[in-house]
């Protein structure tokens, strides 16, 4: 669900309901960041900064960060280090502490169970954001958009304080080149390590065959899968073989994109299906095939624990209530390659006019894809940042061409937008699954929001 939608008081509610509580992984040392200096309403950041168990790093986030009161809403955020191969000491504090507050906060005043979700494509954050979630305790890892072989046995690694690294996919980069990201328990705060409890692994997959090969290649053990189909928000996998799309410009999933549920079985690992799920009816299909449940995204996302913001819930709930919530999947708009879900909304970045006016700027670099430079370096790269600059460093202008900058969007949609520096307001980009278009069927009635729990009521009535 895109960046803080999924955030820690949604998967606090699941996760008291008795179910696995999700929280998004993506951007949160920003999030965390943007947060403080909005103010932090309610003081929960703060309260989390207490709880941070290694000593010598909160006193620095909080002096540096947080104001007061909030920052004038006129004013930029303060900028963050960029992601890179080799982050900064500060950087990887800002990353462990971002993942530990989000995690430390779901899990708080329940014994309930809450997981955290990675994107594999965003490599260069993975190591620091997947410490700071252990050191809080997180119950699951899941990890999808990419193929995620090593996670397993970084887990194990950290888990025991030990040195991790993670290969870094380089474009351009020559036969026996490798190029990898590092990091070190012991160089967070004063080094004194507190307990990391290695969490369970969920692989997302599309595929029965990326789970086989994970199953047999993977660097450590994988405990289940998700599996996601086309119709789930976010990014979805390409379709298999070439890309053809359909007369409204998105792509075409055919026989080769249905996973195979008898493979899955016989793994002997359990496996949840993703998309399209938000239905007793569904539940129960999906209970038939082996499944050991359902990961639900869309019905949460505009229930009142989410992070997007009320008028954006509003907006959406009418539109369902209308019948004319529209998603269009757009094969372009990432720049991961991936195809991207969007919400058709006036004002926002789906809206062509709105897109054409926006400044391209990249200053948080998340999707940033990394580059061989002529001199053997990593430059990084993104079709999304201005033209101009993607082509001097290499990439061809035709990849640029629809391209939004899912970083700042996202970021936008729970609230805390960027002002740039030209005065633009950074836009949203919202994104959710097909089900999007009948999510007012979880509204109580003579109601006009409804919660995580109507969502769970409903899809789990009393027997």
């Amino acid at each position: 669900m895109g960046a803080g939608v999924s955030d820690w008081r949604l998967a606090r509610a699941v996760s008291r309901a008795g179910q696995l509580g999700v929280v998004s992984g993506t951007g949160l040392d920003a999030i965390y960041l943007r947060r403080l200096q909005a103010g932090d309403p309610g003081g929960h950041m703060r309260r989390a900064l207490e709880a941070f168990p290694i000593a010598g790093v909160a006193d620095r986030i909080a002096e540096t960060y947080y104001i007061e009161g909030g920052k004038d809403p006129e004013e930029r955020f303060k900028a963050k280090p960029m992601p890179r191969i080799n982050p900064s000491k500060k950087l990887d504090e800002l990353m462990v502490v971002g993942n530990f507050a989000e995690v430390y906060l779901a899990k708080e005043g329940h014994d309930g169970v809450v997981g955290i979700n990675y994107l594999e494509k965003i490599q260069t954050p993975h190591l620091a954001s997947i410490y700071g979630a252990m050191l809080a305790g997180v119950d699951d890892v899941l990890m999808g958009a990419g193929i995620p072989m090593a996670i397993p046995g970084i887990l194990d690694r950290l888990s025991d304080g030990k040195p991790v690294e993670y290969r870094l996919d380089v474009k351009g980069a020559e036969r026996g080149e490798a190029f990898a990201m590092h990091f070190d328990p012991t160089n967070v705060g004063d080094g004194s390590l507190p307990p990391a409890p290695r969490p369970q692994f969920l692989a997302i997959v599309s595929s029965h065959v990326l789970a086989t090969a994970l199953v047999r290649k993977a660097s450590g053990r994988v405990d289940g899968f998700v599996i996601e189909g086309p119709t789930a928000g976010g990014h979805n996998a390409p379709p298999r073989g070439k890309m053809v799309l359909n007369d409204f410009g998105e792509p075409i999933y055919g026989d080769r994109d249905v996973p195979d549920h008898a493979v899955f079985r016989d793994l002997g690992l359990p496996f949840w299906l993703a998309g399209g799920y938000a239905e007793p009816a569904q539940i129960n299909a999906a209970l038939d095939v082996g499944a050991a449940g359902v990961q639900v995204g869309t019905a949460f996302a505009y229930c009142e624990e989410s992070g997007f913001t009320s008028a954006t819930k509003r907006q959406v709930i009418e539109l369902s209530r209308a019948g004319r919530a529209r998603i269009f999947t757009d094969p372009v708009a990432s720049p991961t390659g991936f195809p991207f879900k969007v919400v058709e909304l006036e004002d926002s970045l789906s809206d062509p006019v709105v897109y054409e006016k926006r400044s391209r700027v990249c200053d948080l670099g998340y999707l940033r894809t990394a580059y061989r430079r002529d001199d053997g370096t990593v430059g990084w790269r993104c079709p999304s940042e201005p033209v101009e600059d993607y082509v001097r460093k290499g990439g061809m202008e035709e990849d640029t061409v629809g391209r939004k900058c899912l970083c700042n969007a996202l970021i936008a949609n729970i609230g805390l937008p960027q002002t740039q520096r030209n005065g633009e307001i950074e836009r949203e980009l919202i994104t959710s699954g097909d089900d999007v278009a009948d999510v007012a069927r979880f509204l109580p009635p003579g109601r006009d929001t409804y919660s995580a729990l109507d969502v769970i009521d409903y899809l789990l009535p009393p027997s």
